[in-house]
């Protein structure tokens, strides 16, 4: 991740508080990148700002790391703790309910996004409800981009969902989001489907824009194994009834257009 505090370009200031979410498992080696730079990318954005660190059920120093990192803003850090591992869905739902700010913004604790970028999606917010990353050039090994092309067409097909990138972890919203998507149903990376899903039938508005993406330097990669690949597939099929049963769009949604 490169360490860019001064950009070329005005910071667009949102108008309003802003709580970022960040996931983490075992990432105490990547807390001072991730927060460091999250500090200094959410001071330029907003005088009114939180961070909201959800450990789940982590077996290292990740929270201490954490707190260390913030520095002089360490009273701007809330956590939320798991006693044990309940998993990212779950883990990035809980941090959205816990916010109550005018925007909620959630990035990948893992080190692999630049939190600086945070300032692009900020900018998309003036036509805008959702803004959300796509990885540019993904560093991840080829067979999970295998998977994820799979995974996306099936969001197609199951939730005429079209979007670039669907499970890409940064994303930036309005508080009116997350309120036409209440209740959260997903436990697991399916929150991102839910998110857009539920976006796109409420008519608000997405927009996406490249983002980088890095290697993983530090810590343990998850997920792309057999079993949660099955489980991922039953569960996408599973959250499509749910929301069938359990969601209506608001009373005062726009009108979906006939392509999505």
């Amino acid at each position: 991740m490169t360490d860019r505090v001064a950009f070329s370009y005005p910071v667009p200031m949102l108008d309003g508080s802003l709580t970022l979410v960040i996931p983490a498992h075992n990432e105490a080696a990547n807390m001072v990148k991730v927060i460091g730079g999250s500090v200094r990318t959410l001071s330029g954005l907003t005088p009114d700002w939180e961070i909201v660190l959800v450990d789940d059920g982590s077996t290292d120093d990740t929270v201490e790391v954490a707190r260390r990192a913030m520095g002089a803003q360490a009273g701007r850090l809330r956590v939320i703790r798991h006693e044990g591992k309940r998993g990212y869905g779950i883990t990035v739902a809980d941090g959205l309910r816990s916010a109550r700010t005018d925007y909620v913004a959630f990035m990948d604790g893992d080190g692999q996004f630049d939190p600086a970028d945070l300032v692009t999606l900020a900018g998309l917010m003036e036509s805008a409800d959702l803004a959300a990353g796509w990885r540019q050039r993904r560093a991840d090994p080829g067979y999970r981009l295998v998977i994820a092309g799979v995974f996306n067409r099936l969001v197609r097909i199951l939730y005429g969902v079209r979007v670039r990138d669907l499970d890409c972890g940064l994303k930036l919203m309005r508080r009116q989001v997350l309120e036409a998507a209440a209740p959260l149903l997903a436990r697991s990376a399916l929150l991102n489907t839910e998110l857009y899903f539920k976006t796109q039938r409420s008519g608000l508005r997405i927009a996406q824009v490249p983002v980088r993406h890095y290697p993983r330097v530090a810590g343990v990669r998850s997920g792309a194994r057999l079993i949660p690949i099955l489980r991922a597939i039953r569960d996408l099929v599973w959250l499509r009834l749910r929301l069938a049963r359990r969601w209506r769009a608001p009373t005062h949604a726009r009108p979906v257009p006939e392509s999505s």
